[in-house]
């Protein structure tokens, strides 16, 4: 399954009360910080090798024999600090000029690199803040997938194979590696329980268009779905249970569509088994780019008037109308209007030409 890929300019944000996780490409806050306590620790150590080296021209007013390697160490560290304690000095002119020209230079850089990553930190906070503010004004009519799971990752890499848009998609699920592997997918994503209020609310689950709920225990569905419809009336709620006895219950929480797992992966393997072309056929069509593909498509006006079976190249399954589901069978002689939808079978765009035997 192929997912795109992010696109680079956008944060993530940290723990706390729950924000918004962005897709990044960036290095993590730790590996950052990391690199800048090595390059902290690697002026020290330039500045105490240098004051070393040049030990004879310095002097210890404190009364020792000579400056040691500790002492240099601690005149590195005094003044890199600017604490400065004065016990131990450069005497002789050329040590005086090092310091000036090459002491000084290190200690600004390091004051620098310690200003540079408060300010860097408070920065963030404030940018992160920001942006999920942003993020949130500006999601509306979005998709909301809870589970991010092989079952939520196939959802989502559907939909965005529809026509449906990255970035007005988000993904929430209690895993902090399924997170990341949303970002990396490029998903706006939320870390926490689905069925806490205050992390839907921040998810503008209220403002949704579509829920998909996959969160792997059917208790947690009906949970989930129970907190998700009382958030959210007229959101389009799909549901994935694992048992067919939880389905009448996941419909009473509010579901609008209910899809067992276990039930589907077993029929197909009956079907495979008794027929297999019958099997490779149903497969074919829950597999996306290539051979047959089914979906539902609204009539055009050039439509207007027509039988189903005067579409071409598309087989028509099913008509809705006025909201109701028509299959092909219970449309007599009915010819297809504006505003209706038709679901059909019909080539995958992204199958290859099958070349015609004369």
């Amino acid at each position: 399954m192929q997912i795109p890929r992010p696109r680079p300019g956008n944060s993530a944000f940290g723990s706390g009360t729950a924000q918004v996780r962005l897709p990044r490409r960036s290095s993590s806050a730790a590996k950052e910080l990391l690199k800048r306590l090595l390059l902290a620790l690697g002026l020290l150590l330039a500045l105490t090798l240098i004051v070393y080296i040049d030990r004879d021209a310095y002097a210890d007013h404190a009364g020792n024999d000579g400056v040691s390697f500790i002492d240099a160490l601690y005149y590195a560290t005094v003044t890199m600090t600017t604490t400065g304690y004065g016990d131990i000095t450069p005497v002789l002119p050329h040590a005086r000029l090092i310091n000036v020209f090459v002491v000084t230079p290190i200690r600004i850089a390091f004051l620098v690199l310690l200003v540079g990553t408060t300010v860097e930190v408070l920065a963030n906070e404030g940018r992160r803040a920001l942006q999920d503010s942003r993020w949130r004004r500006n999601m509306r009519n979005h998709t909301v997938v809870i589970g991010y799971g092989t079952t939520g990752q196939s959802a989502i890499a559907t939909l965005l194979r529809s026509g449906a848009q990255a970035d007005r998609t988000v993904v929430i699920d209690t895993d902090p590696q399924a997170v990341a592997a949303a970002n990396r997918h490029g998903l706006a994503a939320f870390e926490g329980d689905a069925t806490a209020r205050e992390l839907l609310h921040r998810a503008e689950l209220p403002k949704a268009r579509e829920v998909i709920i996959t969160v792997g225990r059917d208790d947690t569905a009906i949970l989930t779905t129970l907190t998700v419809r009382q958030l959210n009336r007229g959101a389009h709620v799909v549901v994935v249970v694992r048992d067919s006895l939880n389905v009448p219950l996941i419909r009473q929480s509010g579901a609008d569509a209910v899809v067992t797992s276990s039930d589907a992966v077993g029929r197909l393997m009956g079907l495979s088994s008794l027929s297999p072309q019958l099997g490779e056929v149903i497969e074919d069509l829950l597999t996306a780019n290539s051979g047959l593909e089914i979906t539902q498509r609204q009539v055009t006006r050039e439509e207007d008037g027509r039988l189903p079976s005067e579409l071409g190249e598309e087989k028509v399954l099913a008509v809705v109308r006025n909201r109701t589901l028509r299959r092909y069978y219970e449309l007599g002689g009915d010819t297809l209007r504006t505003g209706d939808q038709v679901v059909v079978v019909r080539k995958a765009p992204g199958a290859p030409r099958t070349p015609r035997v004369e």
